[in-house]
């Protein structure tokens, strides 16, 4: 491959023509001495873009002299130096002699065992002497036909090689032949058709450049994954790595009873006042929970009564919140304030699918936009995407949900967690998450969780021995 060159050259394509005049084909583009591969190449593909030339690429290995095979090219190999310093001394030298005089530990050490292997000296008591009157310096007569060649032997160099007086380089080079329409002069081609070609009629006689349909057009900074759906497919491959299944929760549109009633939210709560919820006014109001098709056998009926049950006078060693339930309230129809009112469905749907008397053990999760009356701020918007996990099981406990929090968590790489009490009306215990930041050095709330009450839960699953915990956090968060 040609250096680069810092004297540039004007026109190459035309420097390249007239060479090509004299002599087809050119062998290697090392014909252009100090030319930068890629101005080459660049006015090769030029060329040959308009038929003007052909070319193939054209690699090979040379050998280059390492640091001290130049040195033997010039002074002489290590053996021929120390036989040399050996034969001036007419009554022989001893070692300490003949490293005084070469001067270099290396090349003495060296220079002798190649010597004595070659029997151009001997030893003769403490003295070296020298075995004939001249050698033929072979090591050093190679190294310069390779300085010279780039090459030589196969058998040669890989010797060389081995004693690192040499490394091999690839070479990329270029062999040009004329093309069907061979020039010496670039026509001028038109890239566009302007309203001055047509008044004149210069059109007829232009020359333009042929669309390039292969050609790549320019590199467009668009189609990336907006953010949060990066976010989200994360956490979808971590749920599902950890054996989730994901609920469906493309209903925007719950009814109360199943947003707060069937969650044990008591429908004095402050969350249902008009100030955080959305409320629909057309249709105000839904149906009880009834079957969605005809393979569903779920005793809705009987479901819709035990939570006004246990909201009136209480259930499941529970005594309940000691009010007149409304079901008017109930039914209306409110945007999902959280995906957990998707939860309490998957759960009662889960009752339906015991074997031998138990439950099956189950994780659910789920990722989605709910929607809240907030205030809207920098910090506050009235829709956000909430993050869910739910998991049924046997023998769950507020360890066991701490320790999947902390490999939850830490699949995402955030660690060190610390957690707080909280109040949910339908876990109990109930504990907010935190998570050290190094960048603020404070703790930041990243999610909710708990284990879900007796009250909401064996209204679903009737199984005194089963338990599900839920964890929550913000997708934006």
């Amino acid at each position: 491959m040609a250096p680069e060159s810092t004297n540039p050259r004007g026109d190459l394509t035309s420097e390249v023509l007239h060479a090509l005049s004299k002599s087809d084909p050119i062998s290697s583009t090392e014909a252009f001495p100090g030319v930068p591969f890629e101005s080459i190449k660049a006015a090769l593909d030029r060329l040959a873009s308009r038929s003007m030339v052909t070319y193939e690429q054209v690699e090979r290995e040379e050998a280059l002299l390492e640091p001290e095979a130049e040195i033997i090219v010039s002074h002489g190999s290590h053996e021929a130096r120390v036989f040399e310093a050996v034969r001036q001394a007419i009554d022989g030298l001893s070692i300490q002699d003949l490293e005084n005089k070469i001067g270099d530990k290396t090349v003495t050490k060296v220079g002798q065992g190649k010597a004595f292997k070659e029997k151009w000296i001997k030893k003769d008591g403490a003295k070296l002497v020298a075995l004939v009157d001249s050698i033929n310096d072979v090591t050093r007569d190679q190294l310069k036909v390779i300085q010279e060649t780039r090459t030589h032997d196969a058998k040669i160099l890989a010797d060389l090689k081995k004693r690192k007086l040499l490394k091999m380089q690839k070479v990329i080079s270029f062999r040009i032949s004329k093309g069907p329409k061979f020039a010496l002069e670039m026509v001028k081609e038109e890239t566009d058709l302007t309203a001055e070609m047509l008044a004149s009629g210069a059109w007829k006689t232009a020359t333009f450049k042929p669309y390039n349909f292969k050609a790549l057009g320019a590199d467009q900074h668009a189609g990336a994954l907006h953010p949060l759906n990066k976010v989200r497919q994360e956490f979808r491959q971590i749920f599902f790595e950890m054996g989730f299944e994901e609920m469906p929760t493309n209903q925007f549109v719950e009814s109360g009873f199943w947003n707060f009633d069937a969650l044990f939210v008591p429908q004095q709560h402050p969350a249902r006042d008009l100030q955080d919820t959305f409320y629909v006014s057309d249709p105000v109001k839904a149906g009880r929970p009834a079957p969605a098709s005809a393979d569903d056998k779920h005793d809705y009926e009987a479901y819709f009564q035990n939570v006004r049950e246990v909201h009136e006078n209480g259930k499941y060693g529970s005594i309940g919140y000691r009010y007149p339930w409304s079901e008017d309230e109930s039914l209306r129809l409110v945007l999902r304030t959280h995906t957990t009112s998707v939860s309490a469905a998957m759960l009662q749907k889960l009752a339906g699918q015991r074997k031998d008397g138990r439950v099956p053990p189950a994780r659910y999760f789920s990722i989605d936009r709910v929607f809240r009356n907030e205030t809207l701020d920098a910090t506050h918007l009235c829709e956000f995407h909430q993050v869910e996990g739910v998991i049924a099981d046997y023998g769950l406990t507020l360890g066991g949900l701490m320790e999947f929090m902390e490999i939850f968590f830490g699949a995402m790489g955030v660690t060190d967690l610390r957690f707080k009490p909280a109040y949910n009306p339908y876990t109990e215990p109930s504990m907010e998450i935190f998570s050290h930041h190094k960048g603020l050095n404070k703790l930041i709330e990243i999610g909710n969780s708990g284990i879900f009450r007796p009250e909401m839960l064996e209204v679903c699953l009737s199984d005194y021995q089963i338990s599900s915990m839920k964890i929550e956090t913000g997708g934006r968060r």
